[in-house]
């Protein structure tokens, strides 16, 4: 890597308390985690450092209870998760920066974990406060860092806190940073990007990065209505967005300008109405009638797509390329995330995935372990698409 970090796994933690920022944000039904993948992620790295020797204090928050004590954003719900997990007792510290967090901390033993709680009841850690840093910062010996999904938050937890004590990359961060680096800063050639998603306005600054570093950016979604619109094609009923027209245009410009092949929908399956069981029709791009719905690509452009996929070694993915949420508008994500997975999976091509959205239609497609890497960060992936520096990625450089 170009990035100058020192990593978790590198440390002597032997009889160290690692102050360990994570982002346990995780959805919760009925007082319960109800989806914890995000926990199951840092599992090997917090058994490791565990078993090294060290104490281990969680940094987190959960939801937005903006400074305020608010009992229905406690982390309760995800310390019992997490003990479930990894079978051993996660204690919870409300006095996070008071007597009762000093004492909980120094009284910590090797292997033991406890949990501060949610960071956010503090105006101090999203004002990034240096002098709630510092009450951190008093805690533990060690800083590390294993929350990528939040790197994009000035906040104190993430920039300050890393600055003011030894801070390593954690083993799940330090994966990512690994492979965003594969996937833009030094990748292998050719590089294909897929963008989806319903706006051009949310990833404008997206597309304008990518245009100057990919050799191929297959758009999808209704975005690439927006971007036909451009062209001068009718898009009838569709998602799309006329206001964008001229953006549109001039990132096609600054495609060709930077030798990035832009690669559209030429065929769509199209309906009257977005529904399930809604009569469907495959169109070409210059036949689309006004109650026309665009919903997803055609057999044509998936095919064009898989073809141009397979001339690339490193593909990077944000957004589905039709309205998966759907049958049969999953058709087009469905075949191309295959295909790219089969690939990934085969060892031929580094493939890289992120956002929301994406998580959700590569999962429906049946292929996110195929994938080289799968981001769960939404924000921080998106900023990092965008080219945008990432505060709590900078602090956690070797000055």
């Amino acid at each position: 890597m170009t990035a100058p970090f020192l990593f978790a796994d590198e440390l002597d933690v032997k009889g160290k308390r690692v102050l360990l920022r994570l982002d346990l944000n995780v959805p919760l039904q009925d007082g319960k985690v109800s989806e914890d993948t995000r926990i199951k992620r840092i599992l090997p790295g917090l058994k490791d450092m565990l078993a090294a020797g060290a104490s281990v204090i969680i940094l987190t928050h959960f939801g937005r209870p903006k400074g305020k004590m608010m009992p229905e954003f406690s982390v309760q719900p995800i310390a019992d998760c997490l003990a479930k997990l990894i079978g051993k007792q996660v204690a919870i510290e409300a006095d996070v920066i008071g007597a009762g967090g000093k004492v909980a901390a120094a009284g910590l033993q090797s292997g033991q974990i406890l949990m501060m709680e949610n960071l956010r009841f503090f105006p101090g850690e999203e004002a990034n406060d240096t002098d709630f840093a510092a009450a951190l910062a008093a805690l533990g010996d060690i800083y590390v860092g294993d929350a990528f999904s939040c790197t994009h938050r000035a906040h104190a937890s993430v920039e300050a806190l890393p600055k003011m004590m030894k801070a390593a990359a954690g083993r799940a961060l330090g994966a990512e940073l690994t492979a965003l680096e594969s996937a833009l800063a030094n990748p292998k050639r050719p590089v294909a990007a897929l963008v989806g998603g319903a706006k051009v306005s949310t990833k404008l600054n997206v597309l304008n990065n990518l245009v100057t570093k990919v050799d191929g950016l297959i758009l999808g979604g209704g975005m690439a209505n927006t971007f036909l619109l451009a062209k001068g094609f009718s898009v009838g009923a569709s998602l799309a967005e006329p206001d964008m027209v001229d953006i549109a245009s001039a990132i096609i410009q600054r495609a060709e300008e930077s030798n990035c092949k832009l690669i559209l929908p030429d065929d769509a399956l199209v309906a009257g109405e977005f529904k399930a069981g809604a009569v469907h029709r495959i169109a070409t791009i210059d036949t689309i009638e006004d109650d026309d719905m665009i919903l997803d690509a055609g057999p044509k452009s998936i095919e064009s797509a898989i073809a141009f996929l397979a001339t690339c070694n490193t593909v990077v993915w944000n957004g589905p390329m039709g309205a998966f949420e759907i049958p049969p508008f999953d058709t087009a994500t469905n075949a191309i995330a295959k295909a790219v997975g089969m690939r990934s999976a085969g060892g031929s091509t580094m493939s890289v995935a992120g956002g929301g959205d994406t998580l959700a239609a590569l999962a429906n497609a049946g292929v996110s372990d195929q994938f080289s890497y799968v981001s769960t960060a939404g924000g921080a992936f998106l900023e990092w698409l965008e080219g945008k520096t990432l505060p709590g990625v900078e602090a956690l450089r070797i000055n």
